[in-house]
């Protein structure tokens, strides 16, 4: 497969995720290829023909793509003043801006990638099978680690010094053992297991694309085992919804299909109550499978309400919050990305995602009841929509950087067929 010197630069960087792991760099490595690649986006958007050929701009930026810019800059300008209002200082404030830089600019500079640079998504969905590839060579040793009396955790990176959100994130584990059920789980080349297994879906999301049935095999064993190693109730969700829901959506859209719905409703009207009870056990079953995880992220989350409500509702308290024992030292204003929002930046800040992330949904959405070229972006919206419901999205975009790109690269095919059909030479 050729590459332009773009695609062969995200290429490499994605095959290579394993290594960046094994030396504790992937924390590093979303925020520099993301500003480097837009600050290359900016100049060829700016020098137009005249820049190097195989590196020129695919067209202006789509809107949708400007709508994320804003909104992360608003994100930008609520951490300010809620940094302001609560007195933390100038020392802070820097260091929060440069954790911004390093998390919520991610999810606008990787759509702007995507939209603006000749990248084709063939290229990332080839990347993401042979990261496959390396998971699958590297999981027995892993999956046997516990039982061969490894240690979890094999060392910390002295990258840690650069600053990030937690030693984690610096961290090569070959397993971490559940405090719940002693029981081991695995997160592969992530910080934590539940996060791992969002990765497991979108690995699968992209493999389903993948043309070669032998990369796409191998694309989406991995990603299961992915999902099942890492025992986590959110992945098994999101590889049923994220995987059927667009593959679906053309046919609800149909006619016939509204019929076929209509004739079932009628059909099941008396289970109505059965199927209200049997939903209501498997929720309850779903959440006694990690009781301790559903209480303190419940807790966690009645808190950040509580709190965000009562002492800063515009433009939140900052920062997170240190939390206590009943929610075993978990900072307020973690794991649950809305809640985390309200919390830190207020409803500034809550906007300033929730506007373009649905605005996204709905352009998605509308092209994937004519397209098969939407459902992987799709597939991958909503898995963030889902992982945000259960992590902080801004301290992971440094990982979700293939799909963020992905979604770039579905916006400018969407903008070259609006182009085309006005009556101009599509741009390429």
């Amino acid at each position: 497969m050729s590459m332009n010197p773009v695609e062969r630069f995200l290429y490499l960087t994605l095959i290579w995720t394993w290594p960046f792991y094994a030396v504790g760099a992937l924390y590093l490595v979303g925020p520099v290829i993301a500003w480097i690649l837009a600050a290359l986006a900016a100049i060829s958007l700016y020098f137009g023909p005249l820049f190097r050929e195989d590196l020129q701009a695919t067209g202006p930026v789509p809107p949708l793509a400007w709508g994320w810019m804003a909104g992360m800059f608003v994100m930008l300008i609520a951490l300010w003043v809620g940094h302001i209002n609560w007195n933390f200082g100038t020392v802070q404030i820097v260091k929060s801006t440069i954790g911004w830089a390093k998390g919520w600019a991610l999810l606008a500079l990787f759509v702007l990638i995507g939209a603006v640079l000749p990248i084709r998504r063939t290229v990332l969905i080839r990347g993401q099978c042979v990261v496959g590839v390396w998971t699958l060579c590297l999981a027995p040793l892993m999956l046997a680690a516990p039982y061969l009396g490894l240690p979890e955790r094999i060392f910390v990176s002295p990258l840690k010094a650069v600053g990030g959100p937690g030693p984690e994130y610096f961290s090569v584990y070959l397993f971490t053992w559940d405090p719940g059920s002693q029981t081991p789980r695995w997160q592969f080349y992530l910080p934590w297991s539940p996060f791992a297994a969002l990765m497991g879906v979108i690995m699968v999301l992209f493999a389903l694309e993948e043309e070669s049935r032998r990369f796409r095999s191998i694309g989406v064993a991995a990603g299961l085992l992915m999902i099942f190693a890492s025992k986590s109730r959110m992945g098994l969700v999101g590889l049923v919804a994220c995987t059927i829901g667009p593959r679906m959506l053309p046919l609800v859209a149909k006619y016939q299909m509204w019929l076929l719905l209509s004739g079932i409703l009628v059909v099941t009207a008396p289970l109505v109550g059965w199927i209200r009870d049997a939903i209501g056990t498997l929720i309850y079953k779903f959440q006694k499978a990690r009781a301790d995880s559903t209480r303190v992220r419940s807790t966690l989350q009645r808190i950040a309400r509580e709190r965000w409500l009562a002492e800063a509702i515009w433009f939140g308290h900052g920062r997170v919050a240190p939390g206590g024992h009943v929610v075993e030292y978990m900072p307020i204003g973690s794991h649950h990305t809305w809640w985390g929002l309200l919390f830190v930046k207020g409803i500034v800040g809550f906007l300033a995602l929730l506007i373009p992330i649905v605005w996204h949904i709905a352009v998605v959405m509308r092209d994937a009841i004519d397209h098969d070229r939407a459902r992987l972006p799709l597939g991958i919206l909503m898995t963030i929509v889902l992982l945000s419901f259960g992590e902080n999205v801004e301290i992971e975009a440094y990982m979700l950087w293939p799909g963020l790109v992905l979604l770039g690269i579905h916006l400018r095919e969407i903008q070259r067929d609006q182009s085309c059909r006005g009556g101009n030479a599509p741009q390429s």
